[in-house]
């Protein structure tokens, strides 16, 4: 298989062609994708119709794979997320958000695959910590630099959405005292490339933790506002059978909620990381 890699984008993005992921890859195949990833942060494969074995077997080639505490999964696939507009609330993916970052050491990526898209909408954006982190100003930048900032899961996931029966709400409660708020550095070295990018997100970040809570909301909120800008994303338009792998560490995405009553269902296996510097 050789590869071919077309980049889509300015600040992130390229599409992979030359490739069968559902095919056993070798060790060169795996460098060659992590490699495209460090470069482009966001890749995509069109044409992938994976089993779920055959996307497990793929992501699980990068790390171990993270069991979601809330979202249904695949049948038989417990690490295989199911994200399906006809079984459970997805409101919270149309928010600039990065991966369950929630989590002492948050995803290193994520691969998603597209079972069943509407005929139009529900495209996907994503955004580049990397490119908003180096557009802003020296004295910002510096300012940013040492700071952290609180992630907490209930931001994006209310008891008012996930607790409405006795074994929701059961669930709910365990893994609200399994993944108390924390803190990450608001300024996240990459553990690879060593660049350093914007690491605070609309869905899980509260307040950063040094400052006044009137100075922390109004930083949050230029923050959350700069990384949206249009020069810093890409978006995808899906079609069914195509696969987006993202580098979590350094991105943000968006799935654009403007498809309702049509159905979209996506298969997501998440790769976890290390812990944030």
């Amino acid at each position: 298989m050789s590869l071919t890699i077309t980049p889509i984008g300015s600040a992130l993005g390229a599409e992979i062609e030359g490739i069968d992921l559902s095919l056993p890859l070798h060790a060169e195949h795996y460098a060659a994708i992590e490699q495209a990833l460090l470069q482009h942060q966001v890749l995509f494969f069109r044409n992938q119709p994976l089993t779920p074995e055959q996307h497990l077997r793929f992501a699980a080639g990068f790390g171990k794979l993270h069991i979601h505490p809330l979202y249904p999964n695949v049948p038989q696939h417990p690490e295989l997320l199911l994200l399906d507009t006809d079984v459970v609330d997805l409101r919270d993916n149309a928010s600039w958000h990065t991966d369950v970052t929630f989590l002492e050491a948050p995803a290193l990526g994520a691969i998603l695959s597209a079972k069943q898209v509407p005929p139009f909408g529900g495209d996907t954006l994503w955004a580049s910590g990397i490119a908003a982190y180096e557009a802003l100003s020296a004295p910002l930048a510096k300012m940013l630099d040492g700071l952290t900032a609180s992630h907490d899961f209930t931001r994006s996931f209310p008891l008012e959405r996930f607790g409405s029966t006795p074994d929701d709400l059961a669930r709910y409660e365990q893994t609200r005292r399994d993944h108390p708020p924390l803190s990450h550095p608001v300024i996240r070295t990459h553990p690879i490339s060593r660049r350093k990018a914007l690491f605070v997100n609309d869905g899980f970040t509260t307040r950063i933790n040094e400052l006044q809570p009137a100075e922390s909301a109004a930083l949050l909120t230029l923050l959350f506002n700069h990384i949206s800008r249009p020069e810093f994303t890409v978006r995808w338009r899906w079609a069914a059978n195509d696969l987006a792998f993202w580098d979590n560490r350094v991105t943000q995405h968006y799935a654009v909620d403007d498809y309702r009553p049509q159905r979209r269902v996506m298969h997501r296996a998440t790769i976890l990381g290390d812990k944030p510097f």
